[in-house]
């Protein structure tokens, strides 16, 4: 699939669109006046998260999590566009407000083990500035977003997503290996980058192992293997919880969904969006 904009011109594409022209030309080396756009789908939001309680505090006492990194049970498998501001109008002004709370209940007896934590994420940091090898974290991370497109895309078959689980075990081990140029203390980009993989191995592996278990289709998780192309409220109207497990995979556990007002139901458009409108319609006028 391609944008094709040539007909606008170079001056209207330039003015109106600079910005669109600057990044076609530096992502996939295209000129929109010249040529087509390539138009692909991509990830641009993260509905799961840290799990959080209605003041968005998580299991760890003391520890707020609000906005894309969290969980607090607002959109679903599927987040309605806008969903996400509202999230961040009302539970950051909770987080702040239970922050504040939390600190003034601290005591100097938490000082102790707050400067040991302190201590120990300092010695983590200089181990991964230290640490030698062969291994690039630019490659590592390329081949992670190659792997997870592949198996955790928009439409998944489990022999792909354990070619995502296979190949993340293997990153996750190089990943060990990987040695940074930059090892000066301030503004280090190098270690940043470094940082924020491992990370991110985390994360994608709890994704692709919760999808992988996840054997049903459900918001944004679709799935093309027989049996499992459909919603499975009575197995799978769960919650996945990923925990960490230095020793190998996350250990996954489920919490079931609390429905106060509106029960799950098929997000429809076009066509099948007005058939549905329509027989609701009928069913409230009796």
């Amino acid at each position: 699939m391609h944008l094709d904009l040539r007909h606008l011109g170079a001056k209207k594409l330039h003015e109106r669109l600079p910005f669109i022209c600057e990044l076609a030309k530096a992502y996939v080396g295209v000129d929109p006046v010249n040529e087509p756009i390539p138009v692909r789908p991509t990830a641009h939001y993260t509905m799961g998260g840290i799990e959080t309680n209605q003041r968005t505090e998580t299991r760890i006492k003391g520890l707020f999590a609000v906005g894309e990194c969290s969980s607090v049970g607002l959109h679903g498998a599927n987040r309605l566009g806008s969903n996400s501001l509202a999230e961040l109008v009302v539970f950051g002004r909770l987080a702040g407000e239970e922050a504040v709370r939390r600190a003034q209940e601290a005591t100097p007896a938490n000082a102790s083990a707050l400067d040991a934590q302190t201590r120990d994420i300092e010695d983590n940091l200089k181990k991964l500035m230290n640490q030698k090898g062969s291994e690039n974290w630019a490659q590592i991370r390329d081949e992670m977003g190659e792997a997870m497109e592949e198996g955790c895309g928009i439409y998944r078959t489990p022999e792909l997503m354990q070619k995502t689980i296979d190949k993340l075990t293997e990153l996750k081990e190089r990943f060990k290996h990987v040695e940074i140029k930059d090892t000066s203390s301030v503004f280090n980009t190098d270690l940043l980058y470094k940082i924020e993989l491992g990370f991110g191995l985390d994360v994608a592996e709890c994704m692709a192992h919760s999808a992988f278990n996840r054997k049903e289709s459900r918001g944004a998780h679709q799935r093309l293997d027989e049996g499992c192309t459909e919603r499975d409220d009575v197995n799978f109207l769960k919650h996945t919880l990923a925990f960490y497990n230095p020793e190998g995979a996350p250990r996954l556990e489920y919490s079931d969904v609390k429905i106060t007002k509106s029960a799950p139901a098929k997000r429809v458009y076009g066509g099948e969006a007005t058939a549905q409108d329509k027989q609701n319609k009928e069913k409230a006028n009796g």
